[in-house]
């Protein structure tokens, strides 16, 4: 005769649906209790059990259970195991559980890569997490009703993250913009917004919450409670958007709308926090400082992602700056940047050595502030952020060379060091976008050439074809067509191809992959010439006679290169701006106090005084220098005599060459 208890269980099993889970619970306990049951029955009460306990929320028992019931329970309840080490925030725990599965091998059920997502996800693995459910949405077999909605939301959720994280390469073109089924739930429209936040598109970001708002308070599967609890953090991304905006008003009373005492997650009440203190640090920063010390810390699974700590450790900062807590900032930039052996090109660690440069200089700028913080790099050498700020600080004083002279001694040194990590930070996006700009700042085209072909160099010697060298790729493709040197345009190739392995239907890569090979190797060519548009396509709709009657446009000068005479239309008349404008006056010459206007002036003027006819000299010794002077003076005759023995030949005047004044005079004679 069957035990009771398990008669009672499978009578409750065989019901379509299951809605008191702690009757399940008792029911599946007191038949494993029971000493009668063996075998399947009792495998089937311990996986009830266990099912249950997880639909009551208690995860921490359910867990304890399986590990009570031996290895195969937990082999019978792999999902279970992992579903609940998910929920308790032991990510690794559950990847394990997963990867003992076969859930990469493309072998496991549905539910189990459902969970993988969901642990990639939350484990910030967004690439991984958007291939799986790209996984699940071309998989259509044994997919349940309601399932594909679901899986859109997830999806586009990774995808804003990934945008979120930088990895725009990551996500697909078709993925980027919002589609028309995205708003059609408020999910999907709230991923969407988020997805254009992450890129920095507040205007389309705006529209799209407000769609998601009025979805959710006009949706009928939710009661009142979710609704409220669905709306919060719609209401906090309206508010961070607004502010993004300039709108603070609007930003200030949704912030005051949104009561924080009924938020059940820790990470959105932290964050709605965070935001309020926008305007106290602007009111006053030592409020906003005791204020940001009292946000809630957050533990479990329930945590802020890596880029919502970075924003918000930012704030913390700005705020401690603002309090002339400038000691204690520097003390702990420097204790945790100064014994880095390899950059950190983390946000955390660059803002860091952001704001200890600006706690080092109490907030400075100018060429003080520069002059301060250069000894401090050399004791920190591998702060990105220090770094970073001097260079700023050059470019808001208009000294570009000392900044371009700096980052390449940082680039020269990480060369050398010929370490994976340390060649990675050299060429890492960022950098490199900041290394370009600063040449095409200075008109240097050969450096911005050879700098983004060595970058894409690096990053195609990579394994991956999607990855950050992507952007990189696009950008050197672009650059090095400018060029019609062979070796140029073979490198523009190699970047287009790339590129195209990774995203095959990329219109702007082949084009630039034609363009490339069009004159050297045809036989690269030829596959993509069918997918570009014929000239006769391009050219469709242009009037070709109009152009010719507009003429050739003429690119305006630079303002220092402009001509600085009138300029005429064709006509040969002044620009109507010229014509209106009013004749300068003519300036008033300025004449000498004592001038006589009927007197003739002096023609000697422009001599000098003692080359005038009227000049005479004053004194014994003047007229003496004038007498001997050749110019109305007399001139004495010289002979050369002969000295004897051939010692050589003197000059002296010759007698009575001089006036007859010295011959009158009478000698003295003895007294």
């Amino acid at each position: 005769m069957a035990d009771p208890a398990v008669a009672a269980l499978n009578s409750l099993l065989r019901e379509a649906s299951i809605d008191d889970h702690a009757e399940a619970l008792e029911l599946a306990t007191a038949a494993v209790r029971s000493n009668k049951i063996q075998g399947p029955d009792l495998a089937s009460a311990q996986h009830t059990r266990v099912v249950a306990l997880l639909k009551l929320d208690r995860y921490d028992d359910a867990l304890r259970v399986i590990a009570e019931g031996g290895d195969a329970l937990e082999k019978d309840c792999s999902f279970e195991k992992a579903y609940a080490l998910y929920k308790t925030g032991d990510l690794e725990g559950a990847e394990a559980v997963l990867q003992k599965t076969g859930v990469d091998t493309g072998k496991s059920q549905r539910g189990l890569k459902h969970v993988a997502g969901q642990v990639a996800y939350r484990n910030e693995k967004f690439e991984r997490a958007a291939a799986i459910y790209r996984d699940l949405k071309d998989d259509t077999e044994g997919a349940n009703y309601g399932e594909e909605n679901d899986l859109r939301i997830n999806l586009t959720a990774a995808d804003a993250q990934l945008q979120w994280q930088g990895k725009e390469w990551a996500v697909p073109e078709e993925e980027k913009q919002p589609a028309r089924e995205d708003l059609e739930a408020f999910e999907t429209a709230y991923n969407a917004a988020c997805i254009c936040i992450s890129r920095g598109d507040y205007t389309k970001a705006s529209v799209l919450l407000k769609r998601s708002r009025d979805l959710c308070e006009a949706t009928e599967d939710l009661n009142e409670e979710e609704k409220k609890a669905e709306l919060v953090p719609i209401l906090v991304q309206q508010a961070f958007v607004f502010t993004k905006l300039g709108k603070l008003d609007e930003a200030l009373s949704l912030q005051n709308a949104i009561n924080l005492s009924e938020v059940s997650e820790t990470s959105t009440k932290v964050i709605a926090q965070g935001n309020k203190l926008l305007p106290k640090a602007t009111a006053n920063p030592f409020i906003a400082e005791r204020l940001a010390r009292a946000l809630p810390k957050i533990e479990g699974n329930d945590r802020l992602f890596g880029f919502q700590t970075a924003a918000l450790q930012r704030n913390k900062n700005v705020i401690d700056l603002q309090a002339q807590k400038f000691e204690g900032k520097e003390i702990r930039a420097h204790k945790l940047l100064a014994g880095a052996q390899v950059p950190d090109l983390s946000v955390s660690k660059v803002d860091l050595g952001v704001a200890g440069a600006a706690a080092a200089t109490k907030c400075g700028d100018g060429k003080p502030t520069v002059r301060q913080l250069l000894p401090l790099l050399e004791k920190r050498p591998n702060d990105i952020g220090l770094l970073l700020t001097i260079i700023q600080l050059y470019i808001q004083i208009s000294t570009l060379p000392p900044a371009i002279l700096l980052l390449e001694k940082f680039f020269t040194r990480l060369e050398e060091a010929n370490t994976p990590e340390h060649v990675d930070v050299r060429f890492a996006p960022g950098l490199v976008a900041l290394a370009v700009s600063l040449y095409r700042s200075q008109n240097r085209q050969r450096d911005v050439r050879n700098e983004l072909a060595k970058a894409a160099a690096h990053w195609r010697s990579k394994t991956e074809a999607a990855g950050p060298g992507s952007s990189i790729a696009r950008e050197a493709g672009i650059e090095l067509l400018r060029s019609s040197h062979p070796s140029d345009l073979a490198a523009a190739g190699e970047a287009f191809e790339q590129i195209l392995s990774a995203q095959p239907g990329d219109r702007t890569a082949t084009a630039g992959l034609v363009a490339s090979y069009a004159t050297t190797d045809f036989a690269k060519v030829e596959p993509y010439l069918e997918s570009l548009p014929s000239v006769e396509k391009l050219t469709q709709g242009v009037d070709v006679s109009a152009l010719i009657d507009a003429g050739v446009a003429l690119l305006t000068p630079p303002s220092s290169q402009q001509s600085k005479k009138r300029k005429f239309d064709r006509e040969g008349a002044a620009p109507e701006k010229e014509k209106q404008q009013p004749a300068k006056k003519p300036r008033k010459r300025k004449l000498p106090k004592n001038y006589d206007p009927t007197k003739k002036p002096d023609p000697e003027r422009w001599l000098p005084l003692r080359d005038r006819s009227t000049y005479r000299p004053k004194g014994k010794k003047g007229k003496k220098r004038a007498q001997e002077a050749t110019q109305g003076g007399v001139v004495k005759e010289e002979e050369t005599l002969e000295l004897a023995g051939g010692a050589g030949s003197v000059k002296v005047e010759k007698a009575g060459g001089g006036g007859g004044g010295a011959n009158k005079k009478k000698k003295k004679g003895k007294k």
